[in-house]
C-alpha cells in the first residue's frame, strides 16, 4: 500500500503533471471567466473586451518576446554564477521595456480623448499601467519556467486567474459589471499576482545587481529576432479579430471568439510539454547532442497529437453543448459551434508547427523562425480578406486557418531539414505513436506491479 501511494504521490509531482495542472487550471478558470463575461455583457461589450485584450497582449509580446524565450535558453544548465547574471540583466531589460511603454503612453492618453471606439480608448489609457503592475507576475513567470519549479507556477499563475475571476464575481453581485469594471479587475489581478511574488521572493529582483553588459547584450542579440517572431505570432493570432473588427464588426468578432475560446483546452498540454521540453532540448543542444534534439522534437509532436485525437473528435460531436456552456444560449444558434469544429481539425497540426518554431530558436536560427512567421501573417491576411470578399461570413476566416498552419509547416520542416538534420513527418508521428504507447504500458505495469506489493 505504501509503495502505491509513493508511487502515486511521484507522478503527481513530476515536472509534467505539475506543468499539465498549472495549465490545465488556469485554463479552466479562464474559460469559467470567459464564460461569464459572455453572460453578463452585450455582444458588443464582449468584442470590445476581447478586442482590447488583442491588443493588449500584442503589444506585450515586445517584453515576453525579448525575454521569454532568451530567458530559458541561457539559464537552462548554467552555473549559479551565470543565472545570477542572466536574472539581473533580465529584470534589468524588462524595467527598460516597460518604462518606455509608461513613457508612450503619456501622449497616448491625450490621443485617446479623441476616438470614440472603446476597446481602443481602453487600451491607449491603460496598457502602461498594466505592463507596470504586472512586471514582476511576468519575470517570475520565466525564472520558475527556468528552474522548472511548476509547482510554483502552479500557484502563481492560478493566483492571478483566480484573483480575476474571484474580483468578476463581487462585482456582478454587486451590479456594478460592465467593460470598466472588467478591466479594473483585469490590472488588480496582475496586481495581486505580482505582490504574491515579489513577497514569497519568487521575483528575485535582488539579483539584478548581477546585471552585466555581456549578459544585457546576450538576450538582446538573441531577443531582437525573438521578439519578431514572437510578436508576429501574436499579430498572427489577433489578425483574425482585426480583419472581423474591421469588416464585420464587434458582435461578429464576438460570435467567432466564442468559436475559438474552447481551443484554449489543445493550448493546455500543448503549452505545457512546451515549458518542459525547452530546458531539455536547450541542454542536448548545449552538449552537441543534435540526434537527442530532434528526438525528443518528434516525440513530444507525435505524443500531443495523437493524444489529442480524443479529444477533438469528443468537441467536434459535442461543439453546440460546449459553446451553451461557454457562452449561453444566445451563442447555440450562431456560427459559433462551427467554428469551433473547424479549429478542432486544424488544431491536429498545432503540435508539429509549435516544435518546430521552438527548435529553430533552441538550434540558433531565431531567424529563419522569424521570417517563417512573419510569412504566415501576410498568408493570414490575404486569406482572411479573399474570405470576406468571396463570403462575406466568419466560416470563411475560420477555414482559411488552415493555409496559414500549412505554411508554417512546410517551412519549420524545410528548415530543420536543410540546416540540422533530415528527417519525415512518418519519423515523427511513428515515433510518437511507439513513444505513446510505451509510455501508457509503462505507467500502467508500473501501477499494478506497486498495487500488487
Amino acid at each position: 500500500m505504501k509503495s502505491k501511494i509513493a508511487f502515486i504521490y511521484n507522478i503527481f509531482k513530476s515536472k509534467h503533471f505539475l506543468s499539465l495542472t498549472s495549465n490545465g487550471v488556469n485554463a479552466l478558470i479562464g474559460v469559467v471567466t470567459i464564460g461569464i463575461l459572455f453572460r453578463y455583457l452585450t455582444k458588443e461589450d464582449m468584442g470590445n473586451w476581447g478586442f482590447f485584450l488583442t491588443v493588449l497582449l500584442l503589444v506585450d509580446t515586445f517584453r515576453s518576446g525579448f525575454l521569454s524565450t532568451s530567458f530559458v535558453k541561457f539559464y537552462a544548465g548554467s552555473t549559479q554564477e551565470r543565472q545570477y547574471e542572466i536574472i539581473g540583466s533580465t529584470w534589468y531589460i524588462g524595467i527598460i521595456i516597460t518604462m518606455i511603454f509608461v513613457i508612450i503612453n503619456i501622449p497616448a492618453y491625450f490621443v485617446s480623448l479623441y476616438i470614440k471606439d472603446t476597446s481602443i480608448t481602453l487600451f491607449l489609457r491603460f496598457f502602461s499601467i498594466n505592463y507596470l503592475l504586472s512586471l514582476p507576475f511576468f519575470i517570475s513567470n520565466c525564472i520558475l519556467q527556468g528552474k522548472q519549479r511548476f509547482d510554483r507556477l502552479l500557484i502563481l499563475n492560478f493566483t492571478n486567474q483566480g484573483s480575476f475571476l474571484g474580483l468578476l464575481l463581487i462585482t456582478i453581485f454587486l451590479k456594478k459589471i460592465d467593460i470598466h469594471t472588467v478591466l479594473y479587475c483585469y490590472l488588480s489581478a496582475n496586481l495581486i499576482s505580482s505582490l504574491l511574488s515579489l513577497l514569497l521572493g519568487w521575483a528575485d529582483i535582488k539579483k539584478i545587481k548581477y546585471k552585466t553588459k555581456t549578459g544585457i547584450r546576450e538576450i538582446y542579440n538573441f531577443g531582437k529576432f525573438s521578439v519578431g517572431t514572437n510578436l508576429s505570432a501574436t499579430l498572427l493570432s489577433s489578425t483574425d479579430s482585426f480583419i472581423i473588427k474591421l469588416f464585420l464588426g464587434p458582435a461578429f468578432l464576438a460570435v467567432y471568439g466564442a468559436g475559438i475560446k474552447l481551443i484554449a483546452f489543445i493550448e493546455i498540454p500543448l503549452r505545457s510539454f512546451v515549458f518542459t521540453a525547452m530546458p531539455g532540448l536547450s541542454s542536448h543542444f548545449n552538449s552537441g547532442a543534435k540526434s537527442d534534439v530532434l528526438q525528443v522534437m518528434k516525440k513530444y509532436i507525435g505524443m500531443i497529437t495523437f493524444a489529442l485525437m480524443p479529444l477533438s473528435i469528443l468537441v467536434i460531436i459535442f461543439a453546440d453543448y460546449a459553446i451553451l456552456i461557454l457562452g449561453g444560449a444566445k451563442y447555440v444558434n450562431t456560427e459559433a459551434p462551427n467554428i469551433l469544429r473547424i479549429f478542432m481539425i486544424i488544431s491536429l497540426l498545432y503540435p508539429a508547427d509549435r516544435f518546430f518554431g521552438l527548435t529553430l530558436d533552441i538550434i540558433h536560427l531565431p531567424k529563419i523562425n522569424f521570417q517563417k512567421v512573419v510569412l504566415m501573417v501576410i498568408v493570414t491576411v490575404v486569406t482572411d480578406w479573399l474570405a470576406i470578399k468571396f463570403t462575406g461570413s466568419i466560416y470563411g476566416v475560420a477555414a482559411a486557418s488552415i493555409f496559414c498552419t500549412l505554411t508554417g509547416l512546410i517551412i519549420g520542416f524545410y528548415a530543420l531539414n536543410r540546416y540540422y538534420q533530415k528527417f519525415t513527418f512518418l519519423d515523427i508521428y511513428s515515433n510518437g505513436y511507439k513513444e505513446l504507447v510505451l509510455l501508457l504500458k509503462d505507467n500502467y505495469t508500473r501501477f499494478f506491479k506497486k498495487a500488487k506489493t
